[in-house]
C-alpha cells in the first residue's frame, strides 16, 4: 500500500510488519499543510484496523534526504493568509490536527517518532504522543508559539505540564529549545541515537519479521541509549520563579535575579507577546489537571479565540506571524505592549468556549 498527496508531500507505505510514514516537504522544513495532515490521518486510521501492521514509525527529510529535519511546525503563512481571507480552512485545519495528534497519543500500535533536526510547534504534536520517541544530536525542540502570539497548543498543555516541576511554564512561556538530551531529561524524549544510525534502524524495522507490536518497539529501544542525564536549567530558580501567581511577578522576579540565565529569560520575556505570555500561564495551569481530549478542546477553543477576538490584522497572531515571516521586521506591534499591561478580562475571553459541548468540532474526542 502506498499513499501520497498529490505532491507527495507525505509518503505512506507499508514494509514488513511495520507501516512507514516520511513527511516529505524539506523545503518547508516540513511544515504541516491540511492536506499533509489528511493524509497521516488517513494512513493511520488504514493501519490501525490492519492486523498486517504491528507498528508505525515516522521521520522527516531534510534538502540532504531522510532524516536531518523533522517538522518545524504548522504552515504559519497559511495561517495568515487565510485569517485574512477568512478562510474556512483555517477552522478545518486546526480541528483536524488536534484529532490526528489525540489519534497518536491514543494509537492502540506502537507509533515510533525519529525526532531527528527540527521538531517544534505541530512537529511536537505529531512526536509527544508516540510510545516512543527517538532523539538524536541534531535534534532541536521547542513550543516558540508566544513568539508568534500564539500559545503552545497540539497539546502543549497536556504534555508541557507534565514535565518535571514547572519546567513546562518556562518551556511555554520562553520557546527555549531543548537539544536531545535535554530533551530526555525533559520527559519529552524516551531514548537518544547517533543521527547515523537512523537509516540503519529504520531499514531493519522493514526486513524484520517480528512476531508481534511488541516485538517491533523492543527492537528499536534495543538501539537506544536511554540512560537519564540532568537538565540544564537551573531547576531551583525556575521553581521559584515560575511558581509565582501571574507574568508580572514573574518578570519582576526575574528582572531581580542576578544571574545570566534570568537575565537572558528576562529579557526573552519582553519580546513576546504580552497578552498570550498570560493566556499560556493560565493555559498550562488548567492543563495540569486535565485529561487529553479536554486539554484539546480547550486549545481548540484558544486557537479560534487567536484568530476571532480581533480579527484580522488586529489578531495578536496574524500579527506575530506577520512580523517573523511575511514582512520579516521582526517588529510586532503587539497590543497590549507591555506585560503590565494586560488585563484579567483579556486574558478570560480564550477560555469561553464559542461552542457548546455538543456543537464542539472536538466533541467526538474520548
Amino acid at each position: 500500500m502506498t499513499a501520497t498527496t498529490s505532491e507527495s508531500l507525505v509518503l505512506a507505505d507499508v514494509q514488513g510488519r511495520v507501516g512507514f510514514i516520511t513527511l516529505n516537504r524539506p523545503r518547508a522544513l516540513n511544515a504541516l499543510s491540511l492536506e499533509m495532515i489528511r493524509a497521516i490521518t488517513q494512513a493511520l486510521q488504514a493501519w490501525r484496523d490492519d492486523p498486517a501492521v504491528m507498528a508505525v514509525a515516522v521521520r522527516g527529510t531534510s534538502k540532504e534526504g531522510p532524516f536531518g529535519a523533522f517538522c518545524a511546525g504548522g504552515d504559519i503563512r497559511f495561517f495568515h493568509q487565510a485569517a485574512l481571507a477568512g478562510d474556512s480552512a483555517l477552522e478545518d485545519f486546526f480541528t483536524e490536527e488536534y484529532a490526528l495528534n489525540h489519534l497518536i497519543h491514543t494509537y492502540p500500535k506502537p507509533y515510533i517518532a525519529f525526532m531527528d533536526g527540527i521538531v517544534m510547534g505541530g512537529g511536537m504534536g505529531i512526536s509527544q504522543g508516540a510510545s516512543l520517541r527517538i532523539v538524536t544530536e541534531r535534534s532541536k525542540l521547542a513550543m516558540p508559539e508566544t513568539h508568534i502570539g500564539l500559545f503552545p497548543d497540539v497539546g502543549g498543555g497536556y504534555f508541557l505540564s507534565r514535565c518535571p516541576g514547572l519546567l513546562g511554564e518556562y518551556l511555554a512561556l520562553t520557546g527555549h529549545v531543548l537539544n536531545g538530551r535535554e530533551a530526555m531529561a525533559a520527559g519529552l524524549a524516551d531514548g537518544y541515537l547517533d543521527s547515523g544510525r537512523q537509516a540503519g534502524l529504520w531499514a531493519s524495522l522493514a526486513q524484520t519479521p517480528f512476531e508481534n507490536s511488541e516485538a517491533v518497539e523492543r527492537w528499536c529501544r534495543r538501539h537506544l541509549d536511554t540512560a537519564p542525564v540532568p537538565g540544564n536549567w537551573p531547576m531551583a530558580e525556575i521553581q521559584r520563579i515560575f511558581s509565582l501567581p501571574d507574568v508580572p511577578q514573574i518578570i519582576l522576579a526575574l528582572e531581580q535575579t542576578d544571574s545570566d540565565w534570568a537575565r537572558s529569560t528576562a529579557a526573552t520575556l519582553r519580546q513576546r507577546s504580552p497578552l498570550m505570555l498570560h493566556v499560556v500561564l493560565e493555559q498550562i495551569r488548567r492543563a495540569r489537571g486535565m485529561g487529553l481530549a479536554d486539554d484539546l478542546r480547550m486549545e481548540r477553543d484558544m486557537v479560534h479565540r487567536c484568530f476571532h477576538l480581533r480579527p484580522g490584522t488586529a489578531s495578536e497572531t496574524v500579527e506575530g506571524i506577520r512580523a517573523l515571516a511575511v514582512d520579516k521586521d521582526h517588529q510586532p506591534r503587539w497590543n497590549p505592549a507591555r506585560i503590565e499591561d494586560v488585563k484579567p478580562a483579556q486574558v478570560a475571553a480564550f477560555f469561553d468556549s464559542p461552542w457548546t459541548p455538543q456543537t464542539h468540532p472536538l466533541s467526538q474526542l474520548g
